[in-house]
């Protein structure tokens, strides 16, 4: 049986009405759109499980509920009854994700559910506005700015490193010595989705393209060197991967940024990304 506790694992039988479901927010789900693109419904090439909370197949209409469970538990629709069964689901199992992330109402709502279980959390983010671009920039871009070549990795690495233990608050070399993060960093390099400005061999900017669906890119990472800080290089430099997405790639280029962050809301806005949604992360 497919079904636990309310909420069902999808199957292909559920893909027009998946697809439909993501079509809707294509900036709010394209984490999830990306990985179903990619690899459909079927959770060993997925990556993680769909899960709604319709009893049974929807082939027309919508699903009233949606979460995607893998390294990182996204709930990307549904009300406190759709939540609910997502949480029993969830706590039938060990913890697995690193995270709770996705549109605010639906991952507070879920984390309300399971806090009693998994809490505390080290942190809830709970104001990160979604932001998304779909023309020009309106700042120069930099010029000097460029994709990663595979050979730089070890020295790309040290600035990916430094931005992660900023934004996350943990080292991700914490638990294998670095190999699984060191692994994720090269495969961003080789399809040509991280970016950075080196000078004198060092990055001093650097960001890149995590998700990527066939209508969004999603940018993650951006990071300027603590000494070069307050001179536009993140806003230059965040620019120049606008243009890459949205003239390069033909996407929508999106991103989130944690409410308190008053700085870099202030530079993407000068860029011209528009408020389009609100997330929300709680960090395990």
């Amino acid at each position: 049986m497919l079904r636990l506790a309310g909420a069902r694992l999808l199957d292909d039988r559920d893909y027009p009405a998946v697809r439909a479901a993501l079509a809707a927010d294509p900036v709010g789900s394209c984490m999830v759109s990306a990985r179903v693109e990619a690899a459909g419904l079927d959770p060993w090439r997925l990556g993680g499980e769909l899960w709604a909370a319709d009893a049974r197949p929807v082939r027309a209409g919508r699903l009233t509920g949606l979460c995607f469970a893998g390294p990182n538990l996204i709930p990307l629709r549904g009300n406190a009854s759709a939540l609910r069964s997502f949480a029993d689901r969830a706590l039938r199992r060990q913890r697995t994700c690193s995270s709770l992330v996705g549109p605010a109402p639906q991952v507070l709502g879920l984390w309300d559910e399971l806090s009693s279980e998994w809490g505390p959390a080290r942190e809830v983010r709970g104001d990160q506005p979604l932001m998304a671009l779909e023309g020009d920039p309106l700042v120069p871009a930099d010029p000097q700015v460029r994709t990663v070549r595979p050979h730089e990795l070890d020295r790309y690495l040290p600035a990916a490193v430094a931005m992660f233990i900023e934004e996350v608050g943990v080292d991700p070399r914490a638990g294998d010595g670095g190999a699984s993060y060191r692994a994720r960093v090269s495969e961003l390099i080789s399809t040509g989705r991280a970016f950075a400005r080196f000078e004198d061999g060092e990055v001093v900017f650097k960001a890149e393209i995590g998700a990527m669906s066939a209508r969004v890119g999603q940018i993650q990472g951006v990071w300027v060197h603590p000494d070069r800080r307050g001179g536009g290089l993140g806003t230059a430099g965040t620019a120049a991967v606008v243009n890459r997405l949205v003239h390069g790639l033909g996407r929508t280029a999106s991103l989130y940024v944690n409410g308190f962050n008053a700085p870099a809301l202030a530079a993407y806005r000068r860029i011209g990304f528009q408020q389009v949604g609100q997330y929300a992360t709680v960090l395990f």
